[in-house]
């Protein structure tokens, strides 16, 4: 194409910043400095009006390299068609925004039948008369929807505005498009399965979800004949959660079984690594629990791609990512070898911690309003500033603001419930009181008052009250059962609470 004159330098600068915002973490204050400096607002603006004003000046500069007869890519010398196809791209993802968020709400309603895009016809022509063309252009199609997937489920399923939920949102876009939108498209937007991930939290702080986020928000190949992708991204997430099944079943959970491969096994089963799509990711829930003899095999898995059913010699392909979840600290994780060296090292290509919630509502007190705004409209299928306001007035009488919600977001939900059902909440007073305990032990040990005996007592207390069974506590720390109940219940007679056992 002849006359590739170079774009007047304004707005050869001015698309520099474009280029900036495109490969910018959207959760990230850099891209809002940047979206500022587009718009050319006061640094006061809200961060949504910083956007549609960056969004009106972008399109008021393209329609001025049109007006100069230069509508497309090809027009431009290498250097100005870097930063004039940022222009475009950027153009196009917020054109159709709203586009692809009705698409994803509209096959959420679907489910799992994967449906037809009904504007991909006038998208695909927009971007070929920009220049596009080949399968750079359905790559940018699909890539568009699946960052608007990621910001959706990151938005929408993960509220909270606390400085900690922010360090959140951000973690999970990086883990999902890496450090860089144009190094993840360019290298890595079909080669994710490489990247295992830890996540860290508390019960009930939502790793769940979190694992959600990433799980279904994976690269998904556009079709252009069948005017639809390649599978509907709801059948791009499994979950299992470990500690649900006895040692002897878990094998066949997760890599299936073959009829008559064990007593019980009267048909074929297909497993959750079969199960899972190439383009999502499987979370195992409560890892921390696992044997070493299971690590060992999930270990192969990760490193060879490949897994067999139980009692079949036939070897599957494994091709989505491994999200791992666990409540267990990073600290104790290592110190107590909860992990192999080797199965820990190949898991944690990254290490997410999702905060609790007690932190959250420190951080920002408004987050505890945010999360019942959302809880109820959830329960009740549509907003109702009443009822938030009475679970609020009851949680203010009966919890006090300084209520450690040791069961986190999951124990806001039953609050919800019952203030609901009955109009009342006590809080979790057991779990409260195991909260003192480890206060207690801590000072105990930092004081220097504590003899071996009573630690070893206030121990046994502290994990009969987390796993609930002498059993379960002789088996951690390797005393037998006899021994283990009568520590604790020296030490609940020395140090009597409202839950003695």
């Amino acid at each position: 194409m002849k006359n590739k004159r170079p774009l007047d330098p304004s707005i050869r600068d001015f698309f520099r910043l474009v280029y900036e915002a495109i490969l910018a973490n959207p959760f990230d204050d850099s891209r809002a400095d940047v979206d500022l400096k587009l718009s050319g607002l006061a640094p006061t603006t809200a961060r949504r009006k910083r956007l549609e004003k960056a969004i009106f000046e972008i399109r008021n500069r393209i329609d001025q390299i049109e007006t100069d007869g230069r509508g497309n890519i090809n027009a431009f010398n290498a250097d100005d068609r870097r930063l004039v196809k940022a222009a475009y791209l950027f153009d196009f993802f917020y054109r159709y925004r709203q586009n692809f968020d009705q698409l994803i709400i509209d096959q959420i309603a679907t489910g799992d039948n994967n449906i037809k895009v009904p504007f991909a016809n006038e998208a695909f022509l927009f971007l070929r008369k920009k220049g596009f063309a080949g399968e750079s252009t359905t790559r940018y199609f699909a890539l568009s929807y699946q960052l608007r997937r990621a910001y959706y489920f990151m938005t929408r399923r993960l509220v909270g505005a606390s400085p900690s939920m922010k360090k959140l949102r951000l973690d999970l876009w990086n883990n999902i498009f890496t450090h860089s939108i144009d190094f993840y498209e360019q290298y890595l937007y079909n080669r994710m399965e490489d990247f295992s991930t830890l996540i860290l939290g508390e019960t009930g702080t939502g790793k769940g979800t979190a694992a959600m986020a990433i799980g279904c928000s994976g690269f998904i190949p556009f079709l252009l004949k069948k005017k639809g992708f390649q599978i509907s991204f709801t059948k791009s997430f499994v979950s299992i959660n470990l500690s649900q099944f006895p040692e002897a079943l878990i094998e066949s959970e997760l890599f299936g079984h073959k009829k008559g491969a064990f007593t019980g096994a009267v048909k074929d089963h297909t497993g959750v690594f079969g199960r899972c799509s190439p383009y999502g990711a499987i979370l195992l829930d409560e890892i921390g629990e696992t044997s070493r003899q299971l690590q060992i095999k999930l270990l192969e898995v990760l490193q060879s791609r490949h897994f067999s059913p139980v009692g079949s010699h036939i070897s599957n392909r494994f091709e989505g990512r491994v999200i791992a979840a666990t409540n267990r600290a990073i600290d104790e994780i290592r110190q107590q070898h909860i992990f192999r060296d080797d199965f820990y090292y190949r898991l944690t290509s990254d290490i997410i911690t999702v905060p609790p919630l007690r932190q959250r509502i420190q951080e920002n007190p408004s987050e505890l309003d945010d999360l019942l705004a959302y809880t109820v409209e959830r329960m009740m299928g549509q907003p109702s500033p009443e009822l938030v306001q009475t679970i609020r007035a009851v949680i203010d009488r009966n919890l006090g603001p300084d209520y450690p919600w040791p069961g986190n977001v999951r124990e806001l939900e039953q609050c919800v419930r019952r203030v609901i059902l009955q109009k009342n909440y006590e809080g979790d007073i057991k779990s409260v009181a195991s909260n003192d305990l480890k206060t207690q032990l801590a000072n105990g040990i930092a004081s220097g008052d504590l003899d071996a005996h009573e630690l070893l007592a206030g121990y046994c207390a502290l994990l009969y009250r987390r796993f609930g069974t002498f059993e379960d506590v002789a088996r951690r720390i390797n005393l037998d059962r006899r021994t283990v109940k009568k520590y604790i219940g020296e030490w609940e007679k020395n140090n009597r609470t409202d839950d003695t056992i």
